[in-house]
């Protein structure tokens, strides 16, 4: 019972990271694509990595406790090639969803998108990057 307790404060905290950088993703690309008329899977390709960096500085300092068995170096690269594979995943549904639905309901393919790569995000990073995995 203890290890769900903890398991859940963090993800609560993983939450509390996730919503700063899902409005630093969601205002970019829709900054990018109303402002400057970006293509929608462009500007979230574009956001969603500006708001990945602000996610490893903040999910590996307040959320994930370091590898001691890890470099930064190496804790680094497994959360860009984790994030590449979030990245990928949320590009397949934002082209998928605006080719079917049209590009008039990207935010809500995004809401889709950003639902299932934080399932991805967290449980991934929890298993390669945190000291406190089972």
């Amino acid at each position: 019972m203890e290890g769900l307790k903890k398991l859940v404060a963090q993800f609560l905290k993983f939450g509390v990271v996730g919503v700063i950088a899902t409005g630093i993703d969601f205002g970019i690309m829709i900054f990018l694509t109303e402002v400057f008329g970006v293509d929608p899977v462009i500007s979230s390709g574009i956001s969603f990595c500006t708001s990945t960096v602000f996610n490893y500085l903040a999910s590996m300092r307040f959320v994930f406790k370091h590898r001691e068995d890890l470099s930064k170096r190496r804790e680094l690269i497994i959360f860009v090639v984790l994030s590449l594979i979030g990245l990928g995943l949320n590009q397949l549904i934002m082209w998928g969803g605006t080719t079917v639905l049209g590009e008039g309901w990207y935010v809500l393919v995004k809401v889709v998108a950003t639902g299932i790569v934080m399932l991805w995000n967290f449980f991934s990073r929890k298993h390669w990057l945190d000291a406190d995995h089972s």
